[in-house]
């Protein structure tokens, strides 16, 4: 049995010359984009997006190389760049009618996002992000054994060959193993059936996303360091409180690249959008009053 976003409709749109992502598309009224993380779908955002699509359009779809999105060879080391996901986006919602809308992003969906405010300011008009730093600062807070628990970004940082050989010998056990340590019971057996199921069939795809998060988007980050390029339009970013554990200030790291920034700490844990959704509902209609 297919789950669905109550109220919302699924279709394929192309993005790319032989690339279609799956969206999820409800409401009326100003454009609001929501990126999942990992190992997740479009499916994280079943509680947040009815919530605002009572007064916006809402388009949730599953990043290139997730879900029911397509998923291409990674040829050349850039076909899972932040910047090629970007583009999707940007091509996404104009394909749907949108020049300009909203983008939030969870994990994952969240580097999408912040590498769209960097390389799009005229599409993004708000920009969130739940639970991640931007991509250079992640990996410069990371550091001996506190960094254990971020294992997996290290393991598919790894060329091409033994992380998907690994992973995929036993990909829900792997998987799974971030479900149920960042989740408390958020997440019910049909949702992480599908997560499961949809993870399982994407090993190399989501292997070259992260390990494109390890090399070319490392590049993109310091090419907009060096230029001083920075998100321009209201930003929110939503965090756990890592920098507590890991030894940083995390409003301080945001600040680097946002210049109208809310920065909150939030009690919940990793899938706050599934343990916490109103929570989550107000901070991104705060944001969009902004």
């Amino acid at each position: 049995m297919t789950i669905e976003i109550s109220g919302f409709t699924r279709q394929r749109v192309t993005v790319a010359d032989g690339i279609a992502l799956n969206v999820a598309v409800g409401g009326t009224g100003s454009p609001v984009v929501l990126l999942h993380g990992f190992p997740q779908t479009h499916l994280m955002w079943r509680h947040v997006a009815p919530d605002l699509a009572a007064d916006h359009t809402v388009m949730c779809p599953d990043l290139r190389g997730y879900g029911a999105s397509d998923k291409p060879e990674d040829t050349d080391g850039h076909a899972y760049s932040k910047r090629t996901m970007a583009a999707d986006i940007v091509a996404l919602a104009r394909a749907l009618g949108h020049e300009r809308f909203a983008l939030a992003g969870h994990d994952r969906g969240a580097l999408v996002a912040i590498r769209a405010g960097l390389d799009h300011p005229h599409a993004v008009t708000h920009l969130a992000s739940l639970d991640v730093l931007p991509t250079l600062d992640t990996w410069d807070v990371l550091h001996g054994r506190s960094a254990a628990p971020g294992f997996h970004l290290y393991l598919m940082a790894q060329p091409p060959g033994l992380p998907e050989t690994l992973i995929g010998a036993a990909p829900d056990a792997f998987f799974g193993h971030f479900l149920d340590l960042w989740s408390t019971d958020a997440i019910p057996a049909d949702v992480r059936a599908a997560y499961l199921e949809a993870s399982r069939g994407a090993v190399r795809s989501i292997v070259a996303d992260y390990r494109a998060t390890a090399t070319v988007d490392v590049e993109h980050d310091e090419a907009d360091r060096r230029a001083g390029n920075r998100l321009r339009m209201p930003v929110t970013a939503l965090q756990q409180d890592w920098g507590a554990v890991l030894g940083y200030d995390a409003a301080d790291r945001w600040r680097a690249w946002a210049d109208d920034l809310d920065h909150r700490t939030v009690s919940c844990g990793h899938f706050m959008a599934e343990e916490s959704p109103a929570e989550i509902v107000k901070a991104l209609r705060d944001l969009l009053a902004r």
